[in-house]
């Protein structure tokens, strides 16, 4: 008995040695929100309060002091997603996850962003605000890289502390450029479906822009297989620990459409959902300068703000920057290709991957007049018939930290404009709204046009130089609207009109979401934050009801079972929307993916066509292909002496949808709630370990939303039947300036990167409720709900 009681009392004892450690552990872990710290490369005294969701408002007598301030508490929250962000350019993640991310190392390290980056560099003015500021942010991160505590995910993986540069800033903002790009996708798909059955399956695709009715209004020979390119770069970025950029709602109202007669902005960009989220709020105060700002990790300047005086914001624009070039080889000497002019020496780009536990993997990277050689990054294409990426982010003059800065610190409309003029890439649309009434927008990116006859939808011939002739057009050119006579300004990334008769080509979204903004817009003249609240949770689709008109009409209703004759009734009722109660929802989706399946996959295949679904034209196509009768899609190539007709799929597909739905969700209808098939998980790349699942990651949350609403919670078919949302709203933001210190705003889950901070999800509940918290700009009700962080000078 007193040997038990010795061995319990050495556990309690254990257990309580290891619960004081841990909890330790926790207090040194956490982010710093209070006391005093002594900064270098300040001249006066700093503070920062804290509000009561961790957003810095940071208070100081200079704009240099209060970028190091930022540097610092941007670090103290998000170090671990700043290193994961600068890692991917260079292609350095292989350095602490190994040979996993081996591919995605050698695809970025290999699309000349790297040297698109120093290039940019090398010509910066080091006296010019932009740079200084710059450099005043990456000392306050390089000293908290010194002097705090090392982040959870760095004991783990065993990274070493390294200071930030210049160069990881513009790497940073080069992986946002990429991702953004659709044409990566969506070219090499389209050219094999071309080169396998003819031009004629491409006819349901709108290549030239006729599926986007709701346009943005503007106030001025056989080849290789390509998929093997579509396939590649979607998994990369599918994979990514880092979410990529995909899509965004933004709209601007003009003072006689709302109620208190000034303007209402409204944004939401659309990113894929991570742990941490995308945006670091932060508000800053000088006395010469104000602005609450969202910020990437390891951004000097927010892509999106507001203060007192002028709101702004972001959406995709959507347009093709990025061609594909077949090359080809001289058969004598493999490292020369053919120009117009005779043969040239491909650029040798020679690059070393450290791999973590293995041997260095060295790349001699190709690189022809056109861009860098697909075949030596991407598994699965023929080495001998090499295809060259041509983007213009690489290729143009890089000017995007100058463009945010001014951005971030214009003093006017004009002065606004001149920054958007300098954003050569990625393609945005950059909305506007201010206190004097003004609103607009404008699409950024150095535009081009190819001569008459070239489809960029489609590879290109690299080795004539016939494709190769390019126009670039003046900024002045770029579609736009300032305060147009219709009274507001919006952009969900569908096609903008044509411009002086040319339809800029592009990857642009359905016009789901843009015929709900204008629907819902122009319907009063009576706005107010409340309404818009309500609008940017929108959960409705306008298209899909019209959708399942066409589907039902379709349907040969003869012989339906009674679960079948439940289902259509209740899809016949439904108004579009995609809330947690609905059942309709679950029905209507089960039934389009299957209806593309059954359309779609026959020709494809099964990688193919589950590459389709991630394009943007799989979105454009579903309304508009099951108009046409005469599709040679509806024929399925496997069935022998048969020619299926669209009735026929179509009846198949809603069939073998209720069947599946039954098996999932049980024979009543009414028990198919939306609520059970569409959830969300904010994953951390260390929560796919159940084990740690809980600790890193937030959710899983069952939530509204859709593809293509307003609130654009988007996700993949699955044949399961389970709809796990990749990514929606990345922040909500509602700027009023009849009351801008009570503007609203709302992130994914929280503001800071770090698991064992209070302030690392505690936005999960209210954000997928529809809810929002302030974006204080009063000091007094911030210093009534904020801790107080003070910095010093330290003394020499």
């Amino acid at each position: 008995m007193k040997i038990l009681k010795r061995v319990l009392l050495i556990f309690i004892f254990l257990l309580i040695t290891v619960v004081i450690a841990f909890a330790i552990y926790w207090f040194y872990q956490r982010p710093k929100y209070s006391g005093e710290v002594y900064l270098k490369n300040i001249q006066k005294e700093t503070t920062v309060y804290f509000d009561e969701f961790g957003v810095p408002h940071i208070y100081a007598e200079n704009s240099k002091d209060a970028m190091v301030a930022l540097g610092y508490v941007h670090a103290q929250d998000r170090l671990w997603q700043m290193e994961l962000l600068r890692r991917i350019v260079p292609g350095r993640l292989s350095e602490i996850f190994g040979s996993v991310a081996l591919k995605n190392d050698k695809f970025f390290a290999g699309l000349g962003i790297e040297e698109a980056s120093q290039k940019a560099i090398a010509n910066l003015d080091k006296k010019s605000p932009s740079y200084q500021l710059m450099m005043g942010y990456l000392e306050g991160i390089n000293q908290y890289i010194e002097e705090g505590s090392t982040p959870v995910e760095f004991q783990l993986l065993g990274i070493k502390k390294q200071k930030f540069t210049v160069q990881d800033v513009y790497n940073i903002f080069g992986y946002m450029s990429f991702s953004f790009a659709m044409a990566q996708k969506t070219d090499p798909l389209l050219t094999d479906i071309r080169n396998k059955y003819g031009i004629d399956y491409l006819k349901d695709f709108g290549l030239e822009g006729q599926f986007n009715t709701t346009k943005i209004e503007s106030a001025k020979q056989k080849t290789q297989e390509y998929t093997a390119i579509s396939k590649s770069i979607a998994s990369l970025l599918d994979q990514s620990p880092v979410a990529p950029f995909v899509g965004s709602n933004s709209w601007v109202i003009a003072p006689p459409k709302t109620k208190n007669k000034k303007v209402i902005f409204a944004n939401d960009p659309h990113i894929g959902f991570s742990q941490p989220g995308t945006w670091y709020e932060a508000h800053i105060k000088t006395p010469n300068f104000e602005l609450y700002g969202c910020y990437l990790a390891g951004a000097p300047f927010p892509l999106l703000g507001h203060n007192r005086d002028y709101a702004y914001g972001l959406t995709m624009f959507e347009n093709d920057d990025v061609d594909f070039y077949q090359e080809e080889n001289n058969p004598e000497n493999k490292n020369q290709y053919k120009t117009k002019n005779g043969f040239k020496e491909y650029e040798i780009r020679k690059k070393t991957i450290k791999v973590k536990d293995s041997a260095d993997v060295v790349l001699n990277i190709k690189v022809s007049q056109h861009g860098p050689i697909m075949n030596d990054l991407l598994v699965g294409l023929k080495s001998d018939k090499p295809v060259a990426m041509s983007w213009i982010y690489t290729q143009q003059p890089n000017h995007n930290i100058e463009a945010i800065y001014i951005l971030s610190h214009s003093k006017s409309i004009s002065d606004f404009e001149k920054g958007v003029a300098l954003i050569h890439a990625p393609g945005l649309n950059v909305m506007y709204g201010d206190a004097k009434g003004n609103v607009g927008w404008w699409a950024t990116g150095k535009l081009y046009k190819h001569k008459d006859g070239v489809n960029t939808n489609f590879i290109l011939n690299g080795s004539d130089g016939k494709d190769d002739d390019l126009e670039y057009l003046d900024f002045s050119k770029n579609p736009s609207a300032v305060n147009p006579d219709w009274n507001y300004v919006y952009s969900a990334n569908n096609q903008p009109e044509a411009i002086d008769g040319f339809l800029y080509p592009g990857y642009y979204l359905p016009e789901d979401r843009a015929k709900r903004i204008t629907q819902l817009l122009d319907a009063k003249s009576n706005w107010d934050k409340s309404s818009i609240g309500d609008m940017i949770n929108d959960n409705t689709s306008t298209v899909a009801p019209e959708m399942v008109e066409k589907l039902i009409s379709n349907l040969n209703s003869k012989s339906l079972s009674q679960t079948e004759k439940e289902a259509i009734v209740i899809l016949k009722s439904w108004k579009g929307s995609n809330n947690l109660n609905d059942v309709a929802p679950t029905i209507y989706n089960k039934w389009i993916y299957l209806y593309l399946k059954n359309t779609f996959q026959d020709e494809l295949g099964d990688e193919t066509f589950k590459q389709f679904l991630g394009t943007h034209c799989m979105k454009q196509i579903t309304t508009r292909q099951i108009s046409s009768e005469n599709s040679p899609w509806w024929d399925n190539i496997l069935t022998k002496n048969k020619k299926e007709t669209r009735s026929e799929i179509v009846t198949e597909s809603f069939k073998e949808a209720i069947l599946a739905l039954e098996k999932q969700l049980g024979s009543s209808p009414s028990d198919w709630k939306w609520e059970k098939v569409h959830t969300v998980e904010y994953q951390h790349p260390f929560g796919k370990i159940a084990l740690l699942r809980p600790f890193f990651n937030a959710g899983p949350f069952e939530v509204s939303g859709s593809n293509e609403v307003i609130n654009n919670q988007f996700f993949d078919f699955a044949e399961d039947g389970f709809y796990k949302v990749k990514g929606g709203p990345s922040s909500r933001r509602v700027i009023d300036f009849s009351e801008v210190e009570n503007s609203w705003g709302i992130l994914p889950t929280g503001q800071s990167g770090n698991p064992f901070s209070k302030h690392y999800k505690d936005q999960a509940e209210l954000y997928n409720a529809g809810k929002f918290r302030k974006m204080k700009l009063n000091k007094n009700e911030i210093i009534q709900s904020s801790t107080k962080l003070v910095f010093y000078p330290v003394k020499n």
